[in-house]
């Protein structure tokens, strides 16, 4: 990553904290359904969740881990290589798909290397995010020359996560007491994207972060990350930033700015960062599953009563997420758009 300059470090208020506090709390979910756990309780714990952590991780979840582990293998082989090789797959603001090393979060330097894929190749998004502005485009994956087995890993990879996807929102629809299609009507052409992370070795932990405090725009976002661990949630209880402790072969879930919206504020997007460590290197993989380009995002009408008003005004999904995106090459100098800018004000 090169010499440590003040791009990386963050305002004294945002600096992590090198004690730790782990997050014993978040729920570990059982997917599987039996005898002792039935659809009914796992319903139930995903509602609990989602409303209480806005987080939580599962298990027997369907997922082969070889074909995860294969993907793993892929992403350290690419990471591995030298800086020149993996700029011959760069990302840039016309196709936000590749490999990337410069990226802002809340207009400070990430300490991380990324790969971006689309779950739906090619995945059709708005040209810009203005209003006028009727251009769609496609975006295809770049795929690297070494190793060759990237593209296989990867396609299986993310069949694979779809599937567990679409899985936890019917769970999640039948928590809001919806029927279990409810929400995937909106995923027919998803704008889902795959991102694989390397967070290197950092000699100023207690300044940087690998990714700074966000919360995610899009629905849903399932994240496996390796033992060596990093993910901080901020608990909604005290704001306290508390360690996700990793658990072999689970998966961390946690819901996005549109759950947030489509129930309501029944369920909340919760603030997390990632840390970096001065002794190890961190793998991540992480999916966001996001809907068509053209949704309009809005709380959903079986959800609005008179005592519980519509708490957001409709938005453009795809228009949202163009101008989300223009941040990640650019210091903005303003926060980025956030559903807040969304909220309807009481009077």
């Amino acid at each position: 990553m090169g010499e440590v300059d003040e791009a990386f470090i963050q305002a004294v208020e945002h600096r992590p904290k090198l004690t730790i506090t782990e997050a014993e709390g978040i729920p570990l979910i059982n997917l599987s359904i039996s005898n002792s756990n039935s659809i009914e309780t796992l319903v139930e714990e995903i509602g609990d969740a989602c409303k209480n952590w806005g987080f939580f991780q599962v298990i027997n979840h369907g997922v082969p881990f070889e074909t995860r582990e294969k993907l793993e293998l892929a992403s350290r082989k690419f990471f591995a290589q030298a800086t020149e090789e993996k700029l011959k797959v760069r990302r840039d603001e016309v196709n936000p798909l590749g490999y990337y090393d410069t990226e802002l979060t809340k207009n400070v330097r990430d300490w991380k290397e990324v790969f971006d894929l689309a779950v739906k190749n090619p995945t059709v998004i708005p040209t810009s995010p203005e209003a006028g502005d009727n251009g769609l485009q496609e975006l295809v994956n770049r795929w690297p020359e070494y190793p060759s087995e990237f593209r296989v890993a990867y396609e299986e990879y993310a069949k694979e996560m779809e599937k567990l996807a679409y899985k936890l929102l019917e769970l999640i629809s039948l928590s809001l007491g919806l029927p279990a299609n409810r929400l995937s009507r909106f995923f027919n052409n998803q704008t889902s994207f795959s991102r694989l992370n390397h967070y290197p070795t950092c000699p100023i932990p207690n300044l940087a972060l690998g990714v700074g405090r966000h919360k995610d725009g899009g629905a849903l976002i399932i994240l496996a990350q390796d033992d060596v661990g990093g993910l901080q949630v901020k608990r909604k209880t005290d704001g306290e930033w508390v360690q996700v402790r990793p658990t072999p072969h689970a998966y961390i879930v946690n819901v996005g700015d549109i759950i947030q919206v489509w129930s309501n504020e029944r369920y909340e997007s919760v603030e997390h960062r990632v840390m970096v460590n001065s002794e190890k290197e961190r793998f991540s993989m992480r999916l966001s599953f996001n809907p068509n380009h053209d949704v309009m995002v809005e709380p959903l009408e079986e959800l609005i009563t008179e005592q519980n008003p519509a708490k957001y005004r409709a938005y453009n999904w795809g228009k949202f997420f163009a101008n989300r995106r223009r941040s990640n090459f650019k210091k903005l100098g303003v926060e980025n758009i956030q559903i807040s800018h969304f909220k309807i004000t009481e009077e």
